[in-house]
């Protein structure tokens, strides 16, 4: 058996991919490329395939990390030279690493996520690094949002580790967030806006870079 860790990006084109359905892409295409991929034992075997955290629908990456598990060896080159010519455009692979097999799995050693966010606003550049030196000051921050099963109320702050004003962007600005990612909770870009006191949503979330233990 072999285990490869694929960092990759997603674009544009395939944002609003749901995380189930790009698990299917990455299966039907590494299918396709005739990768001998490893499955899990069982009632009901699948393909050995994890990645570190789903993306929330509507955002991009330059930063994504997923290990697969193979049951041949193949080389980095030969594994790029096949599974990318069945990737649609918008799902590019930007590097490949050989992995032990007993490695711990991304998912146990994922800490932070963190984010390029542009938000639209007719307020300055100043006024932006008042709210967020306003907000990283607080000790808590209560906040709630409507879920399908109800109303969850909890607080924002332990999920903020770090924002950074990164200049204008177009009609708007551009904010560096590095959230919480980790099995005690994660950050939303759009919600820490909120709190910033951005009214409307951000026009762009990419997730820059995944930060482990």
């Amino acid at each position: 058996m072999h285990r490869l860790r694929l960092k990759f990006g997603r674009g544009e084109q395939l944002k609003f991919l749901s995380h189930l359905d790009l698990m299917r892409l990455w299966e039907r295409s590494l299918r396709r490329a005739g990768i001998e991929l490893s499955y899990s034992e069982g009632f009901s075997p699948h393909p050995r395939i994890s990645l570190a955290a789903p993306l929330a629908v509507g955002v991009t990456s330059v930063a994504e990390l997923m290990d697969i598990f193979l049951e041949g060896r193949i080389t980095a080159g030969l594994f790029v030279e096949k599974v990318g010519a069945q990737l649609p455009g918008g799902l590019d692979i930007i590097e490949i690493l050989p992995v032990g097999i007993d490695a711990p799995s991304l998912q146990s050693r994922l800490r932070f996520a963190e984010y390029a966010v542009v938000v639209k606003t007719a307020g300055s550049a100043g006024q932006a690094e008042t709210e967020i030196s306003a907000l990283l000051a607080k000790e808590t921050l209560p906040w709630h949002h409507a879920r399908d099963t109800g109303e969850r109320f909890y607080d924002l702050r332990p999920l903020i580790d770090g924002l950074w004003l990164e200049g204008k962007r177009d009609e708007g600005l551009g904010i560096g967030m590095r959230l919480r990612c980790d099995a005690s909770g994660s950050g939303r870009p759009e919600q820490v806006a909120r709190a910033l006191g951005f009214s409307e949503m951000p026009q762009s979330i990419q997730r820059t870079r995944l930060v482990f233990a």
